[in-house]
């Protein structure tokens, strides 16, 4: 039984958050600037794409935490992701900061910014500070909704969640966004997601239990292979329900540790689910690996495999691109031993033996979400992602981003 509840809410719905999203005319008609906002510093944690290329607001980020382990609001826009923009874009990025930071009158060491959108090409900054002006106005208790809307980029719906749990008595709750539909690659976070908590928690252990999360949950979702320059996961906890501190090795942290981690993965399944041109979400199931890390290879190999996700898509129980992708990932496994079957029904067994009942393989195929399951038979280790069909959308989608 889980220790928490489902609330609504989203990012606001932890004590002492406001948010806002605005239209500042960075998109075409779209909202394009969210700013999430702690009435208090609150302590954080982030995880950042291991992407070389990386966009100016992942590295302007990455130096802020170096020197505060502190944050008071966190700036993003869509539609531009000031990525491969030079001189200039560290700049314009470093500009943001400091519109935040006058906008709502806090030190720009507690300011944290991001990206997302096309690669290449400068922030339109007149947009930019007419947008931050009147987000920091328009922040709300409520605004959770619209924060969620003004980070998406060619989503099709704002992904946004929120739980209250017990912590010795005293209510703690946890509220999240994020945005992601294409370039994802399990790599990071390979997307966009923002959580609020009110907890009063450790710094130290705040970052060890949110990496680890990450690792379980926006780390095993797959669309379409491709790491991005932008990606950031981000928590913030500012401490105002007032419970005792969770510290690492308490009761309390297993409890908010479980609480954690399933928000991040329902966030990070709904981004698999949203995969552009998608129609199925895959859940993919490795077991009887030599261990852990061979299973998390083994899935994330046919998690990227288009010709895999290719087959999903046209339904057809095409088991040997399944054994192919597990050929070529590179761990120790005997081929013959592999049991696979779809939904529970047995598609392959042992010795290459054909199991496959082409009727109910059509109607298991036919349906809006797929498990894979993949037992190597080699020993215990065991590991999970998430990956959605590859259509001829997608192809469409990617083939005019710019546009």
């Amino acid at each position: 039984m889980k220790s928490y509840t489902m609330t609504t809410g989203g990012i606001t719905a932890p004590k002492g958050f406001l948010a806002s999203g605005v239209f500042c005319g960075i998109r075409k008609s779209k909202k394009d600037i969210a700013i999430i906002r702690s009435e208090v510093p609150a302590a954080v944690a982030a995880v950042f794409t291991m992407s070389t290329t990386q966009a100016a607001p992942v590295v302007i980020d990455k130096a802020t935490l170096l020197r505060s382990s502190k944050c008071s609001a966190i700036t993003v826009n869509s539609g531009n992701a000031n990525a491969c923009t030079g001189e200039q874009g560290m700049k314009d990025a470093e500009e943001m900061i400091e519109l935040t930071a006058k906008a709502l009158s806090i030190p720009r060491d507690e300011i944290l910014i991001s990206s997302t959108g096309v690669i290449g090409q400068y922030l339109p900054m007149d947009a930019i500070r007419e947008g931050i002006a009147m987000a920091a106005q328009a922040l709300s208790a409520n605004g959770s909704g619209d924060a969620a809307d003004a980070i998406m980029t060619t989503d099709t719906y704002a992904k946004e969640l929120a739980l209250s749990l017990d912590i010795e008595g005293v209510t703690v709750t946890i509220g999240g966004i994020a945005k992601g539909s294409g370039m994802i690659q399990p790599n990071m976070a390979t997307m966009l997601g923002f959580l609020t908590t009110d907890a009063n928690i450790d710094q130290a252990f705040l970052q060890k239990t949110f990496r680890a999360g990450v690792e379980l949950s926006f780390n095993r979702i797959s669309v379409d292979g491709d790491t991005s320059t932008n990606d950031m996961a981000v928590i913030l906890a500012n401490g105002q329900a007032g419970n005792v501190q969770i510290t690492e090795g308490s009761p309390a942290a297993a409890i908010f540790t479980e609480a954690l981690n399933d928000i991040m993965l329902a966030l990070a399944k709904m981004i698999a689910r949203d995969g552009e041109g998608a129609t199925k979400l895959v859940e993919i199931i490795v077991t009887g690996a030599e261990n852990d890390g061979e299973a998390v290879i083994a899935a994330r190999s046919v998690a990227n495999s288009n010709l895999v996700k290719t087959a999903i898509h046209g339904e057809d129980a095409n088991w040997g691109r399944i054994l192919a992708a597990l050929g070529y990932s590179g761990i120790d496994f005997h081929p013959h031993d592999v049991e696979l079957a779809f939904n529970d029904l047995p598609i392959l067994g042992k010795q290459f033996a054909i199991l496959i009942d082409e009727e109910k393989v059509k109607q298991s195929l036919a349906g809006d979400s797929l498990t894979v399951q993949i037992d190597l038979n080699k020993g215990a280790g065991n590991a999970t992602f998430w990956t959605c069909d590859l259509s001829k959308q997608y192809v469409h989608i990617n083939a005019s981003y710019r546009s």
